[in-house]
């Protein structure tokens, strides 16, 4: 199963190597020509039937996780979050660690040895450390130097009512429904550009962008569902089941009303199920591709997924295949709309 695969690889932001072999292996024999840029984005080209129209989807291949900061002289290492992570969810993690893939697990002071006003509050990364064996300061700087990356160790699993969970679903989600788009033929100039370091600012989309220049973008990412107890109805951003998931607007964009509408109604025209985001927090690669050159008309297709930036996101499996159908259908949308060719 293709989400397996991409979710089974690390690619904490900064170091998408495993990812990004792992996707050039799967789009090969799917386009006309791909490049690596510099700051390491796959930009894969597929030639169309001939019209003006340069369309351009993105999806990261980073995922969140952790940096080497610093070593113990018993042998613990001490660590940076890379991207958003709450930590709460740290203690007693299991993590992988640098080239070597050694196991680690996030470790926090004893609850026995807490004090209760200790017991009463979060613990935070600066008082956590992972532990990988070590005995000595000298062989854990040896086996973890400074800067190696760690990520999240989470098996992918299948459970319940054709859910998944899995961690970096954000948005090893969307780089497999570009894999899949890429089986396509459409009638203009398609990129499909896999990004690095989304998780850290944005920015090989900004490199990506700035290459291409499109004339319109469709951002493919997993997004925060808040379905969940001890939260307001009214304040759930998307809802698990409920399709895929429109932005209107962000933290880092505005997304272009009239593409919004289009995708809606090309959901609806097909059957898709369809929903909008409904709130305004958090961002993605739109963010920057938006505004590129003279501004691109952008637009963002999510999956809903629960627990984001943790190594149990769970989403739905109907979910994913609404993203991936709608995608496709609007690709093939704007290949018969010759008014959308020309320009709104």
């Amino acid at each position: 199963m293709l989400i397996k695969e991409l979710t089974d690889l690390n690619g904490v932001s900064g170091n998408e190597n495993e990812v990004r072999e792992f996707i050039i292996s799967k789009i090969e024999g799917l386009c006309d020509s791909y490049k690596v840029d510099s700051i390491g984005n796959i930009i894969a080209f597929k030639k169309g039937g001939g019209g003006k129209l340069k369309v351009m989807l993105s999806a990261h291949m980073d995922e969140v996780g952790f940096i080497v900061s610093g070593h113990s002289e018993k042998g613990f290492i001490r660590f940076k979050a890379v991207g958003g992570i709450d930590d709460r969810i740290l203690p007693g993690k299991k993590v992988i660690v640098g080239k070597k893939r050694l196991s680690g697990v996030i470790g926090a002071k004893p609850i026995h040895q807490q004090e209760r006003e200790e017991r009463e509050k979060i613990a935070k990364i600066r008082n956590l450390y992972i532990d990988i064996g070590a005995d000595s300061k000298e062989e854990a700087e040896k086996l973890a130097p400074l800067g190696e990356f760690i990520a999240f160790d989470s098996d992918f699993v299948k459970f319940g009512n054709d859910c998944i969970k899995a961690k970096a679903l954000d948005d090893r989600v969307g780089c497999a429904v570009l894999i899949e788009a890429l089986k396509h033929s459409f009638d203009f100039e398609l990129y499909a550009c896999f990004t690095v370091q989304e998780e850290v600012g944005l920015r090989g989309a900004q490199v990506a962008a700035y290459n291409v220049m499109p004339d319109v973008a469709l951002v493919i990412e997993g997004t925060t569902c808040a379905d969940v107890p001890e939260v307001d109805k009214h304040e759930y951003s998307t809802v698990l089941g409920n399709g895929a998931a429109l932005t209107i607007m962000d933290r880092t964009c505005y997304c272009d009303r009239e593409l919004v509408q289009y995708l809606y109604d090309v959901a609806v025209n097909n059957g898709i199920k369809v929903q909008y985001k409904q709130t305004t927090t958090g961002g993605n690669d739109a963010g920057q591709i938006q505004r590129t050159g003279n501004g691109v008309k952008t637009a963002s297709i999510s999956v809903p997924c629960r627990y984001i930036h943790s190594p149990v996101s769970v989403m739905s499996g109907r979910d994913y295949e609404a993203v991936e159908r709608l995608t496709v259908a609007a690709l093939y949308q704007m290949s018969r709309d010759r008014a959308f060719k020309g320009g709104w």
